[in-house]
């Protein structure tokens, strides 16, 4: 392997880390030097099709982003190596009728999609989805898997199903889904998730549908004090409106105190390194906006440009044909066919364009994947921010609990008669207090284990954005550099067949 200094400008504070060394993942650089002839950056090979980028949406070539999608897993190494699947594919959409009828109108029918799946062990599955089953598979991975980068799923976009032609949004849809369990796949730790494989093998699910979540009465459950039923393990987790609406407002009012209050709250996060990492991502994801933008940006000037080459290419051959059908002399036949042979080169050098512009498309398309993976960023710190605030409403809930029971032990013990009801409020007291104890040790549990994963997915993603991002930059150099020197043949060809204007003038 061949080391090369690779540095990134999504870091604004360079002195207060080592940057690291990335080593390029090509097999000939081990052997060959970069002024030999076989470089792939001196001689690139030639850029693939307009159709094959266009219509099969697959490169062969080295310019392939890693984060590209496809039906097989071609993510980074450290994901796919540990994943046990290894081609997913959806296809065959299909319109169904609701078992039941809809008291909205015209939402009685809804689409399936085909999933395939092939396993490391040769194991084939196959199992009918609808989106809503793919909600309900979000849902559950973003309660199991709290503090994980969790990649975001498609949105529902029902504007765009109303607006865009059907085919053509069911394919938009079967492409997304396709993406958004790709990169689940590759999640090292929801690759291997039992919620994943469930929804891929449908395991006990009738007729291939995923059962939904069982609903919760939140109202009797407010009620009934629901925090008298809940377990430790539940109080331990932040408070929902399906699972405990009195103490979501509990957590609320901790909230607001510790952002007006005077005093200092029970517990601060003051994990200073993540401190300093979270600022970072905040400003990778400045750059990364930044940087989508200026790749749209660079995009659209390519499509201008293929498009002005073309209205060129169809002037020229207007202008030979006028000249060929108002001919008088040889001298203006002669210009028909040269202006000609300029319309025939401006139509390839747009084809050119267009290409490069879709390859394009694909290798800088890893800066809006990954702006869009910080969704998921945002989201594993705000399952970090709610475990710390779960810590604090239970830490205020045991100290009010103390002064209660302080309170009601001091009255007793200056009331000389047994008062068997105030006794009993105090054993209840204590009570509560064992099980808030409880309570606080798993959110404190809980607490540690979500910055845990964070620390964890912090690293991993620094690992796979460098090797996203050097793939995305050799890509894209390579594609460069290819249509660059196609562009270039096109014209020296029509240099050399027009060469003797400058041998008249010498």
């Amino acid at each position: 392997m061949m080391d090369s200094e690779i540095h990134f400008p999504f870091d604004r504070h360079p002195a207060k880390e080592e940057l690291e060394t990335l080593t390029l993942s090509d097999p000939l650089s081990a052997v060959r030097s970069p002024l030999d002839g076989s470089d792939p950056l001196l001689n690139p090979p030639d850029p693939p099709s307009y159709a094959d980028v266009v219509y099969n949406g697959t490169i062969t070539t080295a310019a392939t982003s890693p984060t590209s999608s496809t039906t097989s897993l071609t993510t980074s190494p450290t994901s796919s190596s540990t994943s046990p699947y290894m081609r997913i594919s959806i296809s065959d959409p299909q319109k169904e009728q609701e078992p039941a009828a809809s008291l909205v109108p015209g939402s009685s029918t809804f689409v399936t999609y085909l999933i395939t799946t092939e396993t490391r062990d040769h194991g084939r599955f196959a199992v009918r989805r609808r989106f809503r089953d793919v909600v309900t598979l979000a849902d559950r991975l973003a309660e199991a898997y709290r503090g994980y980068f969790i990649p975001p799923r498609p949105d529902k976009s029902l504007i765009e199903s109303q607006v865009m032609q059907k085919q053509e949004f069911v394919e938009q849809r079967r492409s997304a889904l396709e993406k958004y369990l790709l990169r689940l796949v590759a999640h090292p730790a929801i690759g291997r998730s039992d919620e994943l494989a469930e929804f891929l093998k449908g395991q006990g699910q009738g007729q291939g549908r995923l059962l939904l979540a069982r609903s919760v009465d939140v109202v009797t459950r407010a009620l009934d004090g629901a925090a008298a039923v809940a377990g430790p393990e539940e109080e331990g987790k932040p408070a929902k409106g399906g699972r405990d609406l009195l103490r979501m407002f509990r957590e609320l009012r901790q909230s607001v105190a510790n952002d007006w209050g005077g005093g200092r709250p029970p517990a601060v996060d003051e994990d200073r390194e993540f401190l300093e990492r979270k600022e970072k991502m905040q400003d990778l994801e400045q750059q990364l906006s930044t940087s989508s933008q200026q790749a749209e940006a660079l995009v659209k000037a390519q499509q201008d440009i293929g498009e002005t080459m073309g209205q060129l290419g169809l002037t020229f051959f207007k202008l030979g044909k006028f000249e060929t059908e108002e001919a008088l002399y040889n001298s203006q036949r002669t210009r028909a066919t040269d202006f000609k042979r300029l319309a025939t080169a401006a139509i390839r050098a747009s084809r050119s364009y267009r290409e490069l512009n879709a390859q394009s498309v694909k290798n800088l398309d890893t800066l809006h994947e990954y702006l869009g993976l910080m969704l998921a960023v945002h989201s594993a710190f705000s399952d970090r921010s709610s475990a710390l605030l779960t810590v604090q409403t239970l830490m205020s809930d045991l100290s009010s609990l103390h002064t209660r029971a302080e309170r009601l032990e001091g009255a007793a013990s200056k009331i000389f008669i047994v008062d068997r009801s105030r006794y009993r409020k105090i054993e209840e007291l204590k009570e509560t207090i064992r099980a808030t104890e409880d309570a606080k040790f798993c959110a404190i549990r809980e607490y540690e284990r979500i910055k845990e994963n964070n620390r964890n997915e912090l690293e991993r993603l620094d690992r796979e954005r460098r090797v996203d991002f050097l793939g995305m930059l050799k890509g894209f150099i390579i594609n460069q550099i290819g249509y660059a020197d196609k562009a270039a043949s096109v014209w020296a060809q029509v240099v050399e067949e027009t060469s003797r204007y400058a041998k008249e003038r010498e």
